[in-house]
């Protein structure tokens, strides 16, 4: 019912925007995070510049914070061809990208970058239009590096996560990694994350600083571990029957729209992060930041999930040895 109501609304939207603008294209895109978000600041500006970019042809409509669905219920609508876009963590459609969100894969943003703007990312993202009919036309970061939290006690060893229940988003690799480090997992979809923590649906979660502050985790979260253990790609789904048939200068106003939207996504990522970690500290919440010795021990319990990524057929060896020589090129 949900998702029906979901495609219901979007529909009533498309056919409001008809009436209510001039513009040649209507490109309705929705979202996952709140106001304030990097997401959510970044897609208003790509809004803006493509509306810029294109004389008003091409008329962007963003819809943040789930109005339109869970992520994979957005990602599905884009598919369909109802929305023509949702930006978000989305691995389902394009499960390769996982290659990017080993644990403890990287360790700066200059890493980051050169990962995500790679020919071996760019050939990833190619591959989606030919199995699922969508078109990536950004990869960004999704919110900044990763962290653990719970409810139980502070999580300052592997052995602490043992015997808890983590949430996850459904990802393989966040899935793989609790378990090498002794928990077990439950999925949860993000909008509904906050009531699993207060209800004890979960025991713990993992998200950036940022994402822990813009949906108020803190209040339901009492220990908080620093460990920076993975970062996420965000991919921007675009429709591919919708994006071909734009003519070419609009797609390259969009691309460029889309770039410029990125760049200044990991820019407020980076500038976000530490507030939103002291936000949290002042929440009363406990923030444990490990030392070397003991994140070195999260890194090598985590290790096995190298391997099996290159098992499950998400990357080859020599994709994940491409990986790792583009990180450890990343900062010469």
């Amino acid at each position: 019912m949900k998702k029906f109501l979901a495609l219901l609304f979007v529909s009533a939207l498309v056919l409001s925007s008809a009436c209510a603008f001039a513009a040649d294209y209507e490109m309705i895109v929705g979202h996952a995070q709140p106001e304030g978000n990097p997401r959510y600041v970044s897609m208003e500006k790509f809004a803006a510049d493509v509306e810029k970019l294109t004389d008003g042809h091409v008329k962007v409509t963003v819809f943040g914070n789930g109005q339109l669905g869970t992520e994979k219920e957005m990602l599905e609508q884009v598919v369909q061809g109802v929305a023509q876009g949702m930006r978000g963590g989305q691995f389902d459609f394009s499960p390769r990208l996982l290659m990017f969100t080993l644990p403890f894969l990287t360790n700066t943003r200059a890493e980051v970058t050169a990962l995500l703007k790679s020919d071996l990312a760019k050939k990833v993202c190619a591959e989606a239009e030919k199995t699922t009919g969508t078109v990536i036309i950004n990869l960004c970061d999704a919110g900044g590096y990763r962290q653990f939290s719970t409810n139980a006690h502070p999580i300052k060893k592997p052995a602490d996560l043992v015997g808890l229940k983590m949430r996850t988003n459904g990802m393989k690799t966040i899935d793989m990694t609790f378990r090498a480090l002794g928990a077990t997992t439950t999925t949860v979809p993000y909008a509904d994350l906050y009531m699993a923590l207060k209800t004890g649906v979960a025991d713990g979660q993992e998200n950036p600083w940022v994402n822990v502050v813009g949906m108020k985790f803190y209040e339901v979260q009492k220990y908080f571990t620093g460990v920076n253990y993975q970062f996420h790609p965000d991919p921007f789904y675009v429709n591919a029957e919708w994006w071909n048939s734009l003519p070419e200068e609009y797609r390259t106003a969009i691309l460029k729209a889309a770039e410029e939207m990125g760049d200044y996504n990991d820019e407020l990522i980076d500038k976000n992060s530490e507030e939103a970690r002291q936000t949290i500290i002042k929440s009363g919440a406990e923030v444990y930041m490990p030392t070397a010795e003991e994140l070195k021990a999260f890194q090598e319990a985590a290790q096995p999930v190298y391997k099996q990524v290159v098992e499950e057929g998400i990357c080859t060896q020599a994709e994940l040895d491409e990986i790792l020589a583009i990180v450890a090129g990343a900062n010469k």
